[in-house]
């Protein structure tokens, strides 16, 4: 009998997690066991994709470059990749901008439920603002200067210093172009031998994805705050839910003008990847499975999607950009602040630089929020406020996250001549379906 398909399992797995948790909430010692001996099963999954996503990127990013065979060819698609995030992240703030304003879900917020939720989770928020306080005294120029990493197996050791380990493998990479070939020959295969591997890796670790995201989804409901909270927070979480439904299908029209190829075609290709961004709320942790994705059932070369991608998971944060925006202004509501229109275009501009430098891990996007508060004027309790439904949230901004990183790589790969049909692996065949 032909297996499920990977995303079908994953949603299986998501739906007996929550189903699972909902059941043992009912005993007062099921939040334990879940805690103790379901929650962890979870964080193994996690920490077996982060473990390989910097082996992953160092080795695709050496590889997609060299594939190049030349440096005008890095430049072209460089550019056009970078230009085209920044767009993209450009248009997801200012649907969350349009969106809240539209709905104003802020002022729904009563103060008894502000002073309540200040209360529950102002311990929480003020850890945020002081992580994202101590970014804000550093220089103008700091982010140039953490770009450049003094060691590399340092900052390989620490899956935040992605941006370090990006710039070395750019670095490495052109370095290898500009040599003779024949002297760079094994140090290539080198590369290109450890990229296969880190693929079969990926094919093993995703066997286990169904329970991995049954463990995380059981967790997350155990450990969620009391329904009321979610109640008084349900306006701005449908703002932005709906702006994150509005981004995904403003990447499908992207996919259908630029590729020619349909919104099913990229959603079939894509969706194991949404699921699995959607369970971890890390782009970095999915990248592995989204680079399959891509080069395997949406028809890019490896050589566009070993470069693309690995950047895009770093710097290409549409859903966090426009939660942030969303967020922003929500929070200003709350506390009756008007914000001019002067204001929400420079919260656009900020959002935009803070998405770019939100590293690519859970809860990343609510540290960079602090800086678009502080931009507005906005004061930083307000975390507070939207601090109980953010791991959802996260999630969903991380599924927009992902579905940008795929589309984009879809249009540059079509700008490049990269675009083909998809070659589906012998191992998706046995549990993919």
């Amino acid at each position: 009998m032909k297996k499920l398909a990977l995303h079908w399992q994953i949603l299986i797995g998501m739906a007996l997690g929550v189903i699972f948790a909902l059941i043992f909430t009912n005993f007062s010692w099921g939040a334990d066991f879940i805690g103790d001996w379901i929650k962890p099963f979870g964080t193994i999954f996690i920490k077996s994709l982060k473990l390989i996503a910097i082996p992953l990127i160092l080795a695709a990013l050496i590889k997609g470059i060299t594939d190049l065979k030349d440096i005008s060819s890095l430049s072209k698609m460089g550019t056009r990749t970078i230009i085209t995030y920044v767009i993209t992240t450009v248009m997801a703030v200012s649907i969350g901008l349009v969106v809240v304003n539209v709905v104003q879900p802020g002022k729904s917020i009563t103060e008894e439920t502000r002073n309540e939720l200040v209360a529950a989770y102002g311990g929480d928020a003020a850890m945020k603002a002081a992580a994202s306080k101590k970014q804000q005294e550093s220089g103008p120029l700091q982010a140039l200067i953490d770009l450049v990493p003094e060691n590399i197996i340092e900052a390989s050791s620490n899956n935040r210093n992605m941006l370090q380990v990006i710039f070395f493998a750019i670095f490495f990479g052109i370095a290898l172009i500009l040599i003779p070939e024949e002297k760079g020959k094994t140090v290539k295969d080198f590369f290109d031998g450890v990229n296969e591997v880190i693929l079969k890796m990926v094919d093993l670790i995703m066997l286990a994805a169904p329970y991995g995201v049954f463990a995380l989804l059981a967790a997350l409901v155990v450990e969620a705050p009391s329904a009321d909270l979610f109640v008084a927070l349900g306006m701005y979480a449908l703002c932005v839910v709906g702006g994150l439904a509005i981004m995904i299908g403003i990447y499908l029209v992207l996919v259908k003008v630029f590729t020619k190829k349909s919104p099913g075609f990229f959603l079939k290709g894509i969706a194991p990847a949404q699921l699995l961004a959607f369970s971890t709320s890390s782009s970095a942790a999915t990248l592995p499975v989204t680079m399959e994705r891509v080069t395997e059932h949406l028809g890019v070369e490896e050589e566009v999607a070993s470069f693309v991608l690995p950047v895009g998971a770093t710097i290409n944060m549409d859903g966090t950009s426009l939660y942030q925006a969303v967020a922003a202004l929500f929070i200003a509501q709350a506390f009756g602040i008007e914000l001019s229109f002067s204001v929400q275009l420079g919260i656009i501009a900020t959002a935009t630089l803070a998405s770019i430098g939100s590293a690519a891990v859970p809860g990343a996007g609510m540290v960079m929020l602090v800086g678009v508060l502080g931009y507005a004027g906005i004061p930083e309790a307000g975390l507070a406020l939207i601090f109980a439904v953010d791991r959802p949230l996260d999630m969903c901004r991380t599924v927009v996250n992902v579905t940008g990183d795929g589309a984009v790589s879809m249009m540059v790969a079509k700008s490049q001549g990269k675009l083909g049909d998809p070659h589906v692996k012998e191992w998706d065949d046995n549990y993919v379906g």
